[in-house]
């Protein structure tokens, strides 16, 4: 009998986490830019990328999405969709400013904190938004109330805060953070300001904390952990840090099955795979098909909740492109686009 039959190897497996990939947000997101390319024709102006993931902006690109970093960059009497992760209102004033026809893809759950911080500034608090310095959701939601909100970029920033009134403090947060990041920073404002008033709702999207709730029970058995996603997409770096906080060996962010490393798979029996909110099943399906061709041919899926959300697509995208300059040449400073969530 020889060694191999003495002793066999480690069967090797994937557990597959579920649910993962495109949330409703995203979802409606990407759907808006490509309804928009159908029904006026190319090019459709995005401003910044629709949602944090190569591999979408550039196929979106190829259908003939153009994607700039600034309103004033659209030529004058262009369509212009704006992002999933939501825009300041002097962003919607610098649109109609130069006579843009807007659609507005922002998330329900991201206009959702938008509609909170006005609230809340309007009855006098300040408001003390969790987050992370230049993201675009973060530099959106602060446009809102910007003499009102603070950004606390993690519990090191607590110390530094100064508030108006410790009697009138509330905290909102970026959607797309950790859970755990989130509540101990809360945990430290709590110390802080004893009154602190949290937010009606979570703010932390339900699409995040679905994927970083399956990520912690796979964690413990699994040696290696891949996280499908761009490395400017922040639920899906979390995903990765929530995988090591919770017993993975190794976690690596990856946009497309090339970048993985045969390295990474030594000693490994089981390998975790999910994929942030931003991310089509068509990358996770290569990431599995290359793992299967190294071995990793049996795939099981663990789920720990069933998504059914789904928001609708902009009104907007119901009006002619004349019907939207219209609209734009009509529409008051400031006023909020439509968004039908």
């Amino acid at each position: 009998m020889n060694s191999r039959e003495r002793f066999p190897a480690p069967a090797l497996r994937v557990l597959l986490a579920a649910p993962r990939g495109f949330c409703a947000g995203v979802d409606r997101a990407v759907l808006a830019v490509e309804h928009a390319l159908e029904q006026y024709g190319a090019p459709v102006y995005v401003r910044k990328q629709i949602v944090h993931n190569k591999y979408v902006v550039q196929t979106l690109e190829q259908k003939g999405a153009v994607f700039v970093d600034e309103t004033e960059e659209v030529p004058e009497g262009s369509i212009v969709v704006f992002s999933a992760h939501g825009v300041a209102p002097s962003v919607h004033d610098e649109a109609k400013a130069n006579r843009l026809a807007t659609i507005d893809a922002t998330c329900p759950l991201v206009t959702k904190v938008h509609k909170e911080a006005v609230r809340f500034a309007d009855e006098g608090y300040d408001i003390l938004l969790i987050g992370h310095e230049g993201h675009e959701e973060v530099v959106g939601t602060m446009g809102e109330a910007p003499d009102r909100i603070h950004l606390v970029d993690g519990a090191g920033d607590v110390a530094g805060v100064q508030v108006r009134d410790e009697s009138k403090v509330v905290w909102l947060s970026q959607t797309t953070l950790s859970v755990d990041e989130t509540m101990a920073t809360v945990g430290e404002l709590k110390k802080r300001f004893p009154l602190l008033v949290s937010p009606p709702s979570d703010d932390i999207c339900y699409a995040a904390q679905n994927r970083q709730a399956v990520v912690k029970q796979i964690a413990p058995e699994t040696d290696l952990l891949i996280v499908v996603g761009s490395k400017n997409s922040h639920n899906s770096s979390a995903l990765v840090e929530v995988g090591l906080e919770y017993g993975a060996k190794a976690a690596y962010l990856v946009d497309f099955a090339d970048e993985m490393d045969e390295a990474w798979l030594e000693g490994a029996c089981t390998v975790g795979v999910t994929s942030g909110a931003s991310v089509p099943e068509i990358l996770v399906e290569g990431v599995l098909e290359w793992l299967a061709k190294c071995g990793y041919g049996d795939v099981q899926t663990v789920r720990t909740v069933t998504e059914s959300q789904h928001f609708a697509l902009p009104r907007e995208l119901l009006r002619t492109r004349a019907e939207l300059l219209r609209a734009a040449e009509s529409t008051p400073p400031s006023a909020p686009a439509d968004t039908d969530g």
